[in-house]
């Protein structure tokens, strides 16, 4: 689904068209044997989060622009939970940034583009 504006912790630093892509939230089990029994014990290890992933571009006037763009959504992945706000109205609160990748620089028009992806991870 695309998105305009969308917000991490109320500032808009994703001014560009993006996608966020939410995947299915996951349950983590352990499962344990003991000789001589027959069967297992199942340990329910309780929610494991879901992992959320934004792709789009970041436009730039320049190389010290973009750069320091780049910085900017650097600073979130801080190991603190964050909150992620789209456009559309959806809401997800207590997200961590996993990965930040960004891409190779190109020209375009007046400026400068670089597509990135961003892996975050919600773990309430």
């Amino acid at each position: 689904m695309s998105d305009m504006g969308t917000r991490l912790d109320r500032q808009e630093i994703f001014t560009e068209q993006a996608t966020i892509e939410e995947g299915s939230c996951q349950h983590q089990f352990a499962e344990r044997s003991a000789a001589g029994l027959n069967g297992v014990v199942s340990v329910d290890m309780g929610g494991r989060g879901r992992k959320i992933q934004q792709r789009g571009e970041l436009r730039a006037r320049s190389k010290a622009e973009l750069s320091s763009r780049v910085e900017a959504i650097s600073a979130f992945m801080d190991g603190d939970v964050h909150t992620l706000e789209v456009s559309d109205g959806r809401l997800f609160e207590d997200v961590r940034i996993d990965s930040f990748t960004v891409g190779g620089e190109r020209t375009s028009g007046a400026g400068v583009v670089a597509e990135y992806e961003i892996v975050y991870r919600q773990l309430a």
